[in-house]
């Protein structure tokens, strides 16, 4: 054996295998005499020769030599430390799976394949110089030609960190030499341009970041803090996350880096983040000695109650299930490479390490294309087949580009155009068996490979969750979901997942737990009290089963009957001195216009149509009109009958009976005349008006007047003719006492145009049925002022003071 910078190289054949070596020696015995060699930093290596033979880099140290800076002597065989079990596994599977092949009479039956496989002790700059030794042979010798150079190896499988195999991808370009890597999952590394000869048997990244993602959607998880690694592999991999992550509802709490070197103190500042923190998941993209160095200050601090969701570096990292890590750790899920089946598969999950078995197997079924190669058949190289004799390692990595197959477990093996894989993963969660060891159950798979359409599933029943949840998925939230009938609203300067809830405005529903927007009921629809579903407005009018409407019925048909009793107490006694000083033909007219003023109340009660609204209206202006023109005639004729009683004066001859009837009836035929243009031109009609109340706008029925002129006109005539009636009736109030009427007309007068006074304002801000209520209120009040007024103190007289129904008593001044 013969050390070359890196590696140990076979001098002489030994005749048996070669010897697995993880030291290197300064000097050693060849077959052609003793040779020193000028040997960099490495700390081991293991060499089988072969027809053709395929370089390995393994971490199987973690830690690498302090380099040489002083640049006075040649270091020689720096010693690495911290031995890592995992990556000797990988080399031995190599190795392993190198001489499976060749004791297969099937694959390469006439050739072959070797084997040089170092330790690159987890350094960029050792792993670097490792691999240009493999590729390129070149060595220093200072004595003695016994000592060959290290054979060059057409390809490299490795490395295992992505930080690692972008800086060898990036040399090794430069001499189209080809490398598969077993575990590098960079999503950096797939890219066809810039790293065209980088080929892996370990799927992107991106796949596992894609997975997580639906993963976190699937169990609600919403708000999440994020830790990876301090180099391309751990931020490539956080970007493709955060990509899938945007839009779903999922949002980042924090996102630390593991510090390189892992100081304490910023160790302890990260870990305290995670701590604090109120979301309740942490996803990692870490490798396992990131991991290692992580976990060893959350035990240290004892947070027990996070969901860890781990990446596939380290969530099979046996060194991590340690008894102490448990409490902090039950419970973990995370994302696997399938299991290989080998001897101990069931107890060492061979995941990784199947990893390195298919890429060596990948670059034999490549070399067997070649061989099988013909004019006819298969890839020609610049018109001819390669010469696997004299192999060109760019020829190899065209091959491998084509290379499809099925491996021993039925697993079919192919590189997309970027040199990756087809991905699959085992879904693990971390359960503590009755001994108190961890063991890694598989509770789902992910599947991206063609045709899979990313196939997900976990069975949920299986999963003991981590956070001290045990059977209970954890719940990681930044605000409560907003219950339905209420919407989110972010909070100003966080994210989305961070809200209040706002209640839905009058009028708009959300029906959804949750729900980012309330929505606008359909016309003619209105929210209900919890805001969660639309109901049909109320339609609302003034009926006759309201209480109101009844109420206002009974006051109606009591002024009805009142002024029915007063005409027939009245007609009892017509023949008497008092009725017939008082005209008792207008009277009576006056009274049976005051029992069309209460009964035209009715006509405002119940839901409104087209005659209801066209007879309300008519009737009350009409009988009103009739009221004042009677007491309008009774006023003149009082002042007339005292005027005529002066000397020369014969003024009584153009007030009679008859004259008061005419009288009367052209008052009232102006306002028949006004309605009836009124009714033929623009009738009122019945229509619909929102009214917003408390409890929501309703669809009041009312009548609409069609015409605000004629309604206007309606109205503004009997003012004009109260307004005349209570002028008259006011230069009369000094008459005699006892026969004095014109004071009754003056005081029933005021209450009437006080009524109908205030009646404009209250109208005019009352919602919706009560509008109507108030014209109601204002007809009944004015109604029983005239009635009370007029007619009580006659009554009064007639029925209780019958000897004051006199013609002495009446002329007594």
């Amino acid at each position: 054996m013969c050390e070359v910078p890196g590696v140990l190289s076979e001098c002489a054949p030994s005749g048996d295998d070669a010897q697995l070596g993880l030291t290197a020696q300064r000097s050693l015995e060849g077959e052609g005499g003793p040779c020193e060699l000028m040997a960099g930093p490495v700390s081991g290596s293991v060499y089988q020769k072969g027809d053709i033979v395929v370089g390995g880099l393994f971490p199987v140290h973690v830690r690498a030599p302090q380099p040489e800076t002083d640049f006075r002597d040649v270091r020689v065989n720096g010693t690495c430390s911290l031995f890592n079990q995992r990556a000797y596994r990988w080399l031995r599977t190599m190795v392993f799976a190198v001489e499976e092949i060749n004791s297969d009479p099937h694959l390469l039956p006439n050739l072959t394949l070797g084997y040089l496989a170092a330790d690159t002790c987890l350094a960029e700059s050792t792993t670097l110089s490792t691999a240009l030794t493999m590729v390129t042979g070149l060595q220093v010798s200072r004595a003695g030609d016994g000592c060959q150079s290290a054979p060059a190896v057409p390809v490299i499988i490795g490395d295992a960190r992505s930080s690692s195999s972008m800086v060898i991808a990036d040399t090794l370009g430069v001499f189209d030499v080809p490398m598969v890597s077993y575990l590098a999952s960079c999503v950096c590394l797939s890219n066809s341009l810039k790293y065209p000869r980088f080929f892996r048997t370990m799927p992107s990244d991106a796949l596992q970041a894609r997975a997580m993602a639906k993963l976190l959607q699937l169990l609600g998880w919403s708000w999440v803090g994020l830790v990876s690694a301090d180099d391309d592999y751990g931020r490539f991999a956080i970007q493709i996350l955060t990509e899938e992550l945007r839009g779903t509802g999922v949002c980042v709490a924090y996102h630390r880096e593991v510090p390189r070197g892992y100081g304490k103190e910023e160790m302890r500042e990260m870990v305290e983040t995670i701590k604090k923190s109120s979301a309740k998941v942490v996803v990692t993209f870490i490798i396992d000695q990131d991991a290692k160095a992580l976990l060893e200050e959350v035990v240290r601090q004892k947070i027990t109650d996070k969901q860890w969701l781990a990446n596939d570096a380290w969530v099979t990292y046996a060194t991590l299930s340690v008894p102490q890590n448990i409490p902090s750790l039950a419970g973990t899920l995370g994302f696997a490479l399938p299991v290989g089946e080998s001897t101990y598969a069931d107890v060492s999950q061979l995941r990784a390490t199947y990893k390195v078995y298919k890429a060596v197997y990948a670059i034999a079924h490549a070399i067997q294309d070649m061989l099988a190669c013909s004019p006819g058949r298969g890839l020609l190289v610049n018109g001819q087949c390669p010469d696997v004799k004299k192999l060109r390692p760019y020829e190899l990595s065209l091959y491998l580009r084509r290379v499809n197959f099925t491996t021993s477990l039925g697993e079919q093996l192919y590189f997309d155009e970027n040199g990756d894989p087809p991905a699959s993963y085992d879904i693990l969660n971390w359960h503590v068996t009755q001994q108190g060891k961890v063991e890694f159950v598989n509770v789902g798979h992910f599947l991206s490979s063609e045709g899979s359409g990313g196939q997900f599933h976990i069975d949920m029943g299986r999963v003991i969750w981590g956070g001290g949840q045990g059977g209970k998925v954890p719940v990681s939230i930044c605000s409560t979901p907003c219950p339905a009938g209420t919407r989110k609203a972010v909070q100003k300067g966080r994210p989305e997942c961070c809200f209040d809830c706002v209640r839905c405005p009058g009028g708009e529903i959300s029906n959804e737990t949750g729900s980012t927007d309330c929505f606008r009921c359909r016309e003619r629809f209105w929210s209900n009290s919890d805001r969660t579903d639309c109901l049909p407005q109320q339609v609302d009018f003034l009926s006759h089963n309201d209480i109101m409407g009844i109420i206002l019925s009974i006051i109606s048909v009591a002024g009805a009957a009142l002024s029915a009793a007063t005409f027939t107490t009245f007609f009892y006694f017509r023949h008497t001195p008092l009725v017939r000083a008082n005209n008792s033909e207008v009277s009576f007219m006056l009274l049976v216009s005051l029992k069309l003023c209460f009964l035209c109340a009715l006509a405002f009660i119940g839901r409104p149509v087209a005659w209801s609204c066209a007879l309300r209206h008519t009737l009350f202006g009409i009988s009103f009109v009739l009221c004042i023109s009677c007491l309008l005639s009774r006023t003149v004729v009082v002042l007339v009958a005292f005027r005529s009683t002066l000397p020369g004066e014969s003024l009584m001859r153009f007030f009679g009976p008859a004259q008061q009837r005419l009288g009367i009836s052209i008052c009232t035929l102006v306002q028949v005349l006004i309605c009836v243009l009124w009714l033929v031109l623009a009738p009122p009609h019945p229509a619909e008006r929102g009214v917003r109340e408390n409890r929501g706008p309703k669809i009041v029925l009312e009548c609409d007047v069609g015409s605000v002129v004629g309604f206007g006109l309606v109205l503004g005539y009997i003012g004009f003719l109260a307004c005349l009636c209570l002028l008259l009736a006011f230069l009369a109030r000094k008459l005699p006492d006892n026969f004095n009427e014109a004071k009754l007309i003056t005081f029933s007068m005021l209450i009437f145009c006080a009524v109908w006074v205030a009646f404009v304002p209250a109208y005019i801000s009352s919602p919706g049925k009560y509008t109507v209520a108030v014209e109601i209120f204002a007809i009944l009040a004015s109604s029983y002022g005239l009635l009370l007024c007029i007619f009580a103190p006659k009554c009064f007289i007639l029925l209780l003071r019958p000897e004051r129904n006199t013609k002495k008593q009446l002329m007594a001044r």
